[in-house]
């Protein structure tokens, strides 16, 4: 019954924590991905336990968000309101109000943050931004999997999203397919040609002319959007 609940927060003095409730899970886990961090928790896991977790791991969790911060191109962006991010080609006005942590919603063309003032504000909008976009990502690319499944002739053994460095997807030997969810900040266009270029890498693993035959198959101008994404890559980012 919990875990179908709204998504749960932990404010633990200078960084948020996600809480995950599962039924699968005997113990707790404490994960940091891109400097957002996430606690998984059997269901009936009560707050305060989750809050002794999290202080009890204080400082492994702070080198880790500093180890994060020390690696990630410096942004140009302040992650204030008025900000432009883009989401799916069209750019949306950022608004940050103050308050106790809330997540990002996308209301009335903007995207709506809530956190506390202070230092750590701008690191907590952008970790805020980079869960909406990789939620986003796991609905909206596992629609377009399987809308063109079908079109390749495929079926692939699952989607996930990932955070990769220098490349917009990947197969996997067992055929699952992994996007990266900075994906989303391209137009929708863009984004059909990778899911449709990672399902015919299903038939063949290399990018032979037999490759590109298939994907000019399903979408015959992928070489236009292959183009935008090289000149534009740089561009996707938060």
């Amino acid at each position: 019954m919990m875990a179908a609940q709204k998504p749960e927060y932990r404010d633990a003095n200078g960084f948020i924590a996600e809480v995950i409730r599962t039924k699968r899970r005997k113990s707790a886990d404490i994960r940091v991905e891109d400097g957002a961090v996430s606690v998984v928790v059997p269901v009936n896991t009560p707050a305060e336990k989750i809050d002794q977790l999290l202080a009890a791991k204080r400082r492994w969790i702070k080198e880790k968000i500093t180890l994060h911060r020390e690696m990630t191109p410096v942004s140009s962006k302040r992650y204030v309101s008025g900000e432009a991010f883009s989401y799916l080609g069209r750019n949306y006005r950022l608004k940050v109000e103050a308050g106790n942590f809330a997540p990002v919603k996308l209301l009335n063309g903007r995207l709506v943050v809530t956190a506390p003032n202070g230092t750590e504000r701008p690191h907590m909008v952008r970790n805020a931004l980079v869960r909406w976009y990789k939620r986003q990502a796991e609905q909206k690319l596992t629609e377009k999997v399987k809308r063109f499944a079908p079109m390749v002739g495929v079926e692939p053994a699952g989607v996930g999203i990932r955070t990769f460095k220098s490349r917009w997807g990947s197969c996997t030997a067992k055929g699952k397919l992994e996007f990266n969810w900075q994906i989303m900040m391209a137009p929708n266009r863009m984004v059909d040609y990778v899911v449709i270029h990672e399902l015919c890498h299903l038939i063949r693993h290399d990018h032979s002319p037999e490759f590109w035959r298939e994907v000019a198959r399903v979408m015959p101008e992928y070489q236009l959007c292959r183009n935008w994404l090289r000149e534009n890559a740089s561009r996707l980012s938060i």
